[in-house]
């Protein structure tokens, strides 16, 4: 079993997750209409002040001391109640199907406990078959699902309360 870790991102790291977004932005381009810009890279940006927003929290995840991804929980919610989301995931194809990815979800729901909503489009299938599996296991059913659309794109929402740790 390889050894995961999730860590805190820095300010002086997020530069290697902008790096990194290049990959994330080309996974997407597969179920998005994103387009090269004139030097070979992918234009499109968080929002203005995405990195500035206190409840902005950018994670670098490493495998076996490897960079693998990276991961984001913020407050950018769309159904009533919720208070954390997962806003950028990625996981570099050479690390995924070995447990990374449910590692990293199972720990960003331990250290930020309660309501939750996790999202994907509707048209990327790996992310519709992860999701369902890993939000089952993770709340054991107890979940509720939402058909919305964002920016004109059907998505498939998951919201769940996730409870602290009993003392």
């Amino acid at each position: 079993m390889p050894l995961i870790e999730l860590h805190a991102a820095q300010r002086d790291e997020l530069e290697t997750i902008e790096n990194l977004m290049q990959f994330y932005l080309y996974d997407f381009s597969e179920w998005l209409p994103l387009k090269l810009g004139e030097h070979g890279f992918f234009n499109a940006q968080p929002k203005p002040g995405y990195w500035r927003k206190p409840a902005t929290r950018p994670f670098l995840i490493k495998v076996d001391g490897e960079l693998a991804g990276f991961v984001t929980v913020d407050d950018e919610i769309h159904t009533h109640g919720a208070e954390h989301n997962i806003g950028y995931f990625f996981v570099s194809r050479r690390f995924r199907g070995q447990g990374v990815a449910k590692f990293v979800v199972s720990t960003l729901s331990s250290r930020f406990p309660g309501q939750w909503q996790i999202f994907h489009l509707d048209a990327n299938q790996p992310a519709r078959a992860f999701w369902a599996r890993v939000i089952a296991n993770l709340t054991h059913g107890e979940f509720t699902l939402h058909q919305l659309s964002v920016d004109g794109y059907p998505c498939t929402f998951y919201r769940f309360q996730i409870s602290p740790p009993s003392s």
